[in-house]
Order: C-alpha cells, then structure tokens, then sequence
C-alpha cells in the first residue's frame, strides 16, 4: 500500500462505504512477510511497509539469489502491490522471474525488470540521465529505467563526453531544461564538472568502472568527482546507476505531501 491507496482508504471509511474492520484487515496486511527456504529457514523478509514510508515498494536486488528466491520474492510483493523493480536481474534468477511474471518488462542493457500494474500514469519531465560515453550507457540505463520505475520520463543525454564537447554544448538546452541530472561518467570523470558549471540545478554523479589500466575499476573518477570544484555535484558509488535515479526521482517530486 502506498500513500495514495491509504489516503483512498481512510476516505471510503469516513464517507462509509467500507467498514473499520475491513480497513484494519487491510492495514494488517502492511506487515512483514518473511519467506522461509527449502530448509525452513527465512531467506527474505518483505517490507510492505515500503511503500508508504517512501512511496516506492522494496527494490530487489538480483545478486546472490536462487531462482526460487527471486520467483518468490517478486511474487510476495505483487500480490499487495501493484509495482516492482529487480536490479542486476541477469541469467537463470531473471530468466525464471520472466517465466513466472508474464507482465514482467526485461530491460537488458540496465540488467532490470519492472512490473507496472494498473492505470497508466504519465511520468513526471525534469530528470536528464547524461553519458560520457557509450560504454557508460548500461549504468545510465540502470538510472534511467530506475528513475522511470518510479514515476518520472527521463530524457536520455548519451555520448556527449568531454572528448568532444562541441556534444555536449548541441544538448545545451536539454540539459538546462532539466531538474535534476544524473551524469554517469568513466575515465577520468571529467563530466560531472563540466556539467554542473552549466546548471543551477543538482547533479548526481555516478562513476563508473570503464577506464584503462590504473583506471582501478572505477576508483579513478570517483575521486576526481568527490573532488569536483563545481559545488552542485554530489556522487554516488561506483556503477550505482540504481542509487542515482532513485535520488533523481526524489529530488525533482520534491517534498512529500
């Protein structure tokens, strides 16, 4: 349940038209599940209280999952939500949850899947997801279907590194048009710099791992974006495309209402 089928509940209960009971038999429904293993043991604890809390459900991370787990898993928060998000959803764990979800979307190169129920809801403009490179674009994806996921329509900035900066100056006014930017950059992360020097609005940089020799996976313009002079530049981990378009989506909806 999030906020908007709360707030849809307690006004059925004030107009009368469902009973107390039956709203605090939905509101039971909010707790924990905890989903036990072959052996009896819980192997996942679902938070349906997500929701509510921070307006998006659980986000599920693929890794270090059996294929039963993940089938399970997904299953348990679909049956009380109507959304789901599974990052780094890659080999037999993804191909069993396509199986068993037939309304699941694989988006391969961010390596998510996404189900998305009910009305269709138009995305909110305002988040620009910005590449220096091609070999930087399976992050931005992971920000970008993130960021969709959670109710916005990024626009996609890609290849637009500081190689050739006559790309990213064509894109000007896309990038000036944006709220937030999620700028997602390998080598020596120069992007992020450039960037923000060119807005007035956040930028969330996100490292990544491709780079050469003691490029150290990614090591390399992290630092150098830690120690961006431009003074609305914040990063993220390295490769966290996930993290970078969850934050984006919660900067440009803006407080909670």
């Amino acid at each position: 349940m999030d906020r908007a089928r709360l707030l849809a509940l307690l006004a059925s209960v004030r107009a009368g038209d469902v009973g107390v009971d039956d709203a605090a038999a939905a509101l039971a429904h909010l707790s924990p599940a905890s989903l036990p293993g072959a052996d009896g043991a819980p192997v996942a604890v679902v938070d349906h209280h997500r929701a509510l809390r921070c307006g998006f459900p659980e986000v599920v991370y693929g890794p270090g999952k059996t294929p039963d787990d993940l089938v399970r898993i997904a299953r348990e928060i679909l049956a009380r939500g109507d959304r789901l998000l599974v990052t780094r959803c890659e080999g037999p764990a993804c191909a069993a949850l396509l199986a068993a979800v037939p309304d699941a979307v694989h988006h391969p190169r961010a390596r998510a899947v996404t189900v998305t129920r009910g009305p269709a809801a138009a995305g909110r403009p305002g988040v620009a997801i910005v590449t220096a490179g091609t070999a930087d674009v399976p992050v931005a994806e992971e920000a970008r279907v993130t960021a969709e996921a959670l109710g916005e329509a990024p626009v996609a900035i890609y290849d637009v590194g500081v190689a050739g900066l006559h790309r990213l100056l064509a894109r000007h006014d896309a990038i000036r048009a944006a709220n937030v930017l999620v700028v997602v950059a390998g080598m020596e992360g120069a992007l992020a710099s450039v960037v923000g020097g060119l807005v007035d609005r956040p930028v969330i940089a996100v490292p990544t791992s491709a780079g050469y020799g003691l490029h150290l996976g990614g090591v390399t313009p992290l630092l150098a974006m830690l120690n961006s002079c431009a003074p609305n530049v914040t990063v993220v981990n390295v490769d966290n495309g996930f993290g970078a378009g969850y934050v984006a989506s919660l900067v440009n909806r803006g407080p909670a209402r």
